[in-house]
């Protein structure tokens, strides 16, 4: 499909509703109306300066066969999981967990001045690692690369740009994550390999995709194709734009768990109520 910029496939608005103890959010992926995008699972958009409507945050719970991407834009979150890591991620910063084989961990947003506000991005796990040794990381905000391209200021999360490398390498779907900036009316546009699924989270502001204005909050789903154009409106625009390579591999799925069969998924829940859950090697 050389030289062929993606259409919309479809725009989203995101789910309002809750999860954890009662943090409120914004869900585009893993709803009624968008189920999967392969290899994505869940985009959440989390953001309030109210700290009853995030305070509760996430208590200890389970995962097993994927990743997790937090993207902070404001505001701190602490960590602490089975696997012994603990920290906090704070104003741009991010953390990369794969569960792998199974760990529990709890993400518990930290009253602050001013705003909370972030993302968080499941990316499934193929098989050949779903039963794998769980791994972290957390990356400053400092230390996540940033770039000019094509008349936007560009963040990035994973993938590459030019010469520049992501700030997370080792996301098993080998995503590309970029938190994007483009100025009032300027026009961008990104090369995204055919076949890989792609999409733009519109959070600030609004864009012009194939002629039509799409008002943040949106997710833009594109069709097929081989980049990504796309032009700001008059209050410019920030957005993520996320691309993988998909896995084409059965998907079963029972809240945090997702594997590959049913029977898989029966036994996470098994070895939870067993307390064998969490990797041992």
């Amino acid at each position: 499909m050389t030289g062929q910029t993606r259409r919309i496939d479809r725009v989203i608005t995101p789910m309002e509703t809750t999860d954890g103890a009662g943090v409120r959010l914004r869900r585009s992926i893993a709803t009624p109306t968008l189920d999967y995008l392969d290899p994505f699972l869940l985009l959440d958009h989390f953001g309030s300066d109210d700290p009853d409507e995030y305070i509760a945050g996430f208590p200890m719970h389970p995962h097993r066969g994927i990743e997790t991407v937090t993207y902070m834009l404001d505001g701190v979150v602490r960590h602490r999981d089975t696997m012994g890591h603990a920290g906090e991620v704070g104003a741009g910063d991010i953390q990369w967990m794969s569960a792998g084989g199974g760990l529990q961990h709890e993400e518990m947003p930290q009253i602050r001045k001013g705003r909370l506000e972030g993302f968080q991005l499941w990316v499934n796990l193929p098989a050949s690692l779903k039963m794998s040794k769980p791994q972290y990381q957390e990356v400053a905000s400092g230390k996540i690369p940033e770039v000019e391209h094509d008349n936007a200021r560009i963040r990035i999360v994973a993938g590459q740009v030019g010469g520049a490398m992501g700030a997370i390498s080792d996301i098993a779907a080998n995503p590309t994550y970029l938190d994007v900036t483009v100025p009032a009316k300027e026009k961008f546009e990104y090369p995204v390999p055919a076949g890989h699924a792609a999409f733009a989270y519109v959070f600030r502001g609004a864009v012009i995709v194939d002629g039509q204005r799409i008002e943040a909050p949106r997710l833009v789903v594109f069709q097929d194709g081989d980049s990504v154009a796309l032009r700001a409106d008059e209050t410019g625009t920030r957005f993520l734009l996320v691309s993988g390579n998909p896995l084409n591999e059965p998907v079963a799925r029972y809240g945090p768990f997702v594997m590959n069969t049913r029977g898989e998924i029966e036994q996470a829940i098994s070895d939870l109520r067993r307390g064998c859950f969490e990797w041992r090697g």
